[in-house]
């Protein structure tokens, strides 16, 4: 259902720290102009941990509003699993087209507090759910075990897998039941993962260069790896410095400087340092993004 390119969209604000509507249905435009087959409002990129309840609602009503083609996949995830429940019944009332859930961070649950956690999810709503394992920012791990074990549940269907564990990646990509999608969370090694059998990328950098991720993704999925690793090897330089400082600190920063928002994230989150720029800026006109 998520096949392809999924943008994981900041959430721009005004200089007055405020989020910017406007911009934020101009981000949606120039995603579907560009390719973006989903949209993917209220994640890590989008600054969810620091969006107020009633923010995070109306950030996913707009996107919903302002999308003609590309889908909506709604964050919304919490450590909590009653306030995921309730988060995610929102959101699928607002029409969202499946809810991307991440794994409950600080908390560090067992495996079957975290199968339990999803499986109460799934059966709360009537939208696909996509689980999203990211251990660098949640403090544990998705195994692979469990995961599959997970992809059984009417509802779950489909993983955003950002660990980085290759090893674990494809043992989910076998063992998973058909029908059930594996997504990169990770740019870098989104031609890498589609050759080996995901089905597209949540990305970051595409908030920037939708139009180049769309073809990365479209010619992995079509089996053109050796165009989609071009692109990629054309790309790299703008995925490591997207990641100099922590996400969204960089990204934020490039859409400021495309019109879209202050480029200044909320605290604390802290705006890209000059080290940053330096970094940042060049990748940036190279590729003719500014």
């Amino acid at each position: 259902m998520f096949k392809g390119l999924s943008t994981a969209i900041i959430t721009p604000f005004t200089r007055g720290n405020e989020v910017d509507e406007d911009a934020l249905r101009r981000l949606v435009d120039f995603q579907e102009e560009n390719g973006a087959d989903a949209i993917v409002p209220c994640g890590s990129t989008g600054e969810s941990a620091m969006l107020s309840h009633a923010e995070h609602v109306r950030v996913i009503e707009v996107v919903v509003d302002q999308a003609k083609r590309a889908k909506v996949l709604a964050g919304a995830g919490s450590n909590s699993t009653s306030e995921a429940v309730a988060l995610s019944k929102s959101v699928a009332d607002l029409g969202a087209d499946g809810i991307l859930s991440i794994s409950p961070y600080y908390v560090k649950p067992t495996q079957e507090g975290i199968y339990l956690h999803f499986k109460a999810i799934a059966e709360s709503v009537d939208v696909p759910v996509v689980v999203y394992n990211i251990p660098g920012r949640t403090g544990s791990n998705i195994t692979a075990e469990t995961m599959l074990k997970m992809a059984g549940i009417p509802g779950i269907a489909a993983v955003k897998e950002a660990s980085g564990d290759l090893k674990q990646i494809a043992g989910i990509i076998d063992g998973r039941p058909k029908g059930f999608e594996v997504l990169s969370g990770d740019d870098a090694l989104a031609a890498r993962l589609m050759r080996r059998g995901a089905d597209g990328v949540v990305s970051v950098a595409s908030n920037c260069c939708p139009r180049e991720m769309s073809e990365l993704a479209k010619a992995a999925g079509e089996g053109r790896h050796g165009d989609a690793d071009r692109i990629g090897l054309r790309l790299s330089e703008l995925f490591d410095a997207l990641f100099v400082e922590t996400n969204p600190i960089p990204i934020k920063y490039a859409m400021g400087r495309m019109g879209y928002g202050s480029g200044v994230p909320r605290l604390p989150l802290t705006p890209l340092t000059e080290a940053g720029r330096k970094r940042l800026d060049p990748a940036l006109e190279r590729l003719g993004i500014l």
